[in-house]
């Protein structure tokens, strides 16, 4: 059913983009057989590791495949939208209108433009976005601390050991006072991972680096993830929490399991249980991979939350579908019941589907703020 769902797009292209085309039949055959073949990554994923979610081809293959499925799911949009303005046309004027080759090889050349330029903007190393955010009754002196917070790294052939050093080297470089990575770092089995994991090990902050499983880890095997995380030198936070110490004041940095952890047989998101124990008196910073349950977070007396697994979206305006997914929350700050969320973007994307269009990737540096009381 996944393929058949991906296969959609390609052939609304063929019927409607290549059929129509001023082309002899043998070159539409082959065209429509190129686009075929090509809409049937996922599935080539499958064969060569066993999962849509690890594909195990060359780096410059595995961008290859995203740009030209990028570029047969662009076509499908475009043609679909010159086919409704065509229908509506000829509604208001009552005369059958034929659309001009002239505009299908422009929507064809923009689509293979735009997922180039979507392929580029996905596998790039992100740029530091900065902001801030003030918290109600923040110790003062945790005015000025500095978070880096990574998400949805999808460490994989894509996203691989280089990427995922110069990642490393950027965060490392900002001096922050510490770091949260909240879930979906990895892509396949340890076995297929260690080397492109391996750049993690020299990610360091003053007060450490902290990780959260998300929905990804736990379409392998999530446990054996998360202890190779510890191996690496990062603190697990799982329906846990730590507690932050500067000059006597508190900050507690809580973590949770993914929604998806039941469907694998573990223990799900726990609130109650990762807070049981903090300081009552001390602001606490939640971890949670999806923002799904952030009202329920603000109801516990929960100060910021930070989700990531939408991607923001990848791709505007599909980000007003993935919101829709996820009650609301897609991208960016959220007021949630007196709550900060704040969505993060992400580090970089599911190797499956690795295109952004207006919606780009971000190392989010988060400085604490103290809230200036009103008035």
């Amino acid at each position: 059913m996944f393929h058949v769902m991906f296969s959609t797009p390609c052939l609304y292209v063929i019927v409607r983009f290549i059929w129509p085309m001023p082309w002899p039949l043998p070159v539409r055959l082959a065209s429509a057989l190129v686009l075929l073949l090509a809409s049937q990554y996922h599935l080539y994923a499958r064969f060569s590791s066993g999962s849509v979610f690890s594909p195990e081809f060359p780096r410059a293959v595995l961008m290859f495949f995203n740009w030209a499925f990028g570029a047969i799911l662009l076509i499908a949009v475009l043609q679909i939208v010159v086919d409704l303005g065509t229908l509506l046309t000829m509604l208001v004027r009552r005369q059958w209108l034929t659309i001009p080759a002239t505009l299908r090889y422009a929507l064809g050349t923009a689509a293979l433009i735009l997922a180039a330029v979507g392929v580029q903007q996905a596998v790039r190393v992100p740029p530091v976005k900065d902001i801030e955010v003030a918290i109600k009754d923040l110790p003062p002196q945790f005015d000025g601390y500095t978070l880096l917070q990574l998400t949805d790294m999808h460490i994989t052939r894509l996203f691989n050991e280089p990427w995922a050093r110069a990642v490393v080297e950027r965060s490392n470089a900002l001096g922050v006072n510490l770091i949260v990575i909240t879930g979906d770092l990895i892509d396949g089995p340890l076995s297929a991972r260690t080397r492109d994991v391996e750049p993690l090990r020299d990610l360091h902050a003053a007060d450490g680096v902290y990780v959260i499983p998300g929905n990804h880890e736990y379409f392998f095997d999530n446990e054996e993830w998360m202890q190779y995380f510890v191996s690496l030198g990062m603190k697990r936070l799982t329906n846990s929490h730590s507690v932050i110490q500067r000059n006597g004041a508190q900050l507690v940095i809580a973590g949770v399991t993914d929604l998806s952890a039941p469907r694998a047989g573990l223990p799900g998101p726990d609130l109650q249980q990762a807070l049981a124990g903090a300081p009552a008196d001390a602001p606490i910073i939640l971890l949670d991979h999806q923002p799904r349950n952030a009202r329920q977070a603000a109801r516990q007396g929960v100060a910021l939350q930070l989700s990531g697994h939408t991607h923001g979206g990848m791709i505007r305006p599909l980000d007003l579908i993935i919101a829709r997914a996820n009650e609301g929350f897609v991208s960016g700050f959220y007021d949630v019941d007196g709550m900060q969320l704040y969505v993060n973007n992400g580090t970089a994307l599911w190797p499956g589907f690795a295109i952004r269009l207006g919606v780009p990737s971000e190392l989010t540096r988060i400085t604490l703020r103290r809230a200036v009381a009103p008035g």
